[in-house]
């Protein structure tokens, strides 16, 4: 069966308390589309932040002296720092003026995720406070409201280190595995494989953005066709520990 990724339009913009389940079942309608059992519902971390009420006005940020500091010295907004402060665990780097921190989640990336694009300019929206749990409840809901047995990955773009460009990666998943171990396995040659465990989440994600660009109010995508067996995943299988991390 070949894999399509199936763009969903979203006319809607989300507010604080919307019914997300409504609304995305409400678009896939819209375009004429149903979800299959064993589709993978793909959806950019915005519109859950949003329905979740991570959207933060500006005024309502009272910066730090820390985020005064910093903001001085890299020319930025001392309340957008001090957002970044607040969802951060400790900065990595600061260079270029680009923060690089490492979130409470525990993902390493510029500014913990928190934005300006795509939304009001007097405020910023971070990400869901467990991404995870997020795509969990979109999962189960959807099965209690239409029957659907699907897996969900929640993404955000990320930059990646020695690589231009961003791309899509996965930061909350629910009913697949993340990660396919191929170690143990015997290669076409018959070699045994030692190391490779392929990223399939922030693959699917990659894919899903494909047709979810950041002009086109495409914020969902269904990928069908795609094997995966339904089990309990977690995008924090994906963060690399610190002791094998040969960069920190």
């Amino acid at each position: 069966m070949p894999i399509s990724i199936i763009p969903i339009h979203m006319e809607k913009d989300v507010n604080t308390n919307d019914d997300l389940i409504e609304l995305i079942l409400s678009s896939i309608n819209k375009e004429r589309q149903k979800l299959h059992d064993n589709d993978i519902l793909v959806i950019t971390h915005k519109i859950i932040s949003k329905a979740e009420g991570r959207l933060i006005p500006l005024n309502n940020i009272r910066s730090s002296k820390r985020a005064r500091s910093i903001a001085i010295r890299h020319d930025k907004d001392p309340r957008i720092v001090e957002q970044i402060l607040r969802e951060s665990k400790r900065i990595v780097k600061i260079e270029h003026n680009i923060i690089i921190v490492e979130t409470k989640h525990g993902f390493v990336c510029a500014n913990a995720g928190v934005d300006q694009s795509n939304i009001n300019s007097n405020s910023v929206l971070s990400l869901p406070l467990n991404p995870d749990i997020s795509a969990t409840k979109i999962r189960v809901k959807i099965k209690r409201r239409i029957g659907r047995k699907i897996a969900v990955i929640i993404t955000d773009t990320f930059g990646r280190p020695f690589r231009e460009g961003q791309v899509n990666v996965a930061i909350g998943v629910s009913g697949l595995k993340p990660i396919i171990d191929y170690r143990g396995l015997r290669d076409t040659f018959g070699k045994e494989l030692k190391v490779t465990e392929i990223a399939i989440a922030d693959e699917i994600a990659s894919a899903a953005e494909l047709v979810m660009n950041k002009f086109s109010l495409i914020p969902i995508a269904i990928i069908r066709g795609f094997i995966y067996k339904n089990k309990n995943g977690s995008a924090k299988e994906l963060i690399r520990k610190r002791k094998n991390d040969l960069f920190r």
